[in-house]
């Protein structure tokens, strides 16, 4: 009886250690010279990451929040997270002066990237089968190499 393998496409994000990330810029924010009586701030609601950001220089808008995006993308980075788990909603004005932006952190594939997926799969003429289980997609296949091969691709 042969045996089939397998090997699943996901895409998962480890909230714990996000929330790790977002504790330390919180920290290194309140502690930097350069926020000092700052109301920049960086925040985690389930798996969205508020970033706030103020000027009271009045230079770029934005200035304060591309500090606190930079601080946040490398705390994220040395805790394993992928910086392309991130998606970025638009800017938007907040009270008091200040700039809000929500980075958003992906679990599992949208079912539009998983029927791309599949869909490259089977044009790519490799002895695969390729199924959608929720919000990932397993390849299975009875020859280890030809899933290697798929791996490739």
């Amino acid at each position: 009886m042969a045996k089939d393998y397998s090997f699943d496409v996901v895409c998962r994000t480890d909230l714990q250690e996000a929330a790790n990330a977002v504790n330390q810029a919180s920290k290194e924010i309140g502690t930097r010279y350069d926020f000092k009586g700052s109301k920049s701030s960086v925040t985690l609601d389930e798996d969205k990451i508020t970033l706030i950001g103020d000027d009271e220089h009045g230079w770029d808008d934005d200035f304060k929040l591309k500090l606190v995006k930079d601080i946040i993308h490398g705390k994220l980075v040395k805790r394993g997270i992928s910086l392309k788990n991130l998606k970025e909603e638009k800017k938007e004005a907040a009270a008091g002066g200040t700039v809000r932006q929500v980075l958003s952190l992906q679990n599992g594939i949208s079912s539009d990237m998983a029927k791309d997926i599949v869909k490259r799969v089977k044009a790519s003429k490799i002895k695969v089968a390729a199924k959608i289980n929720g919000d990932e997609v397993r390849v299975s296949s009875k020859d280890k190499d030809c899933l290697q091969e798929c791996i490739q691709f």
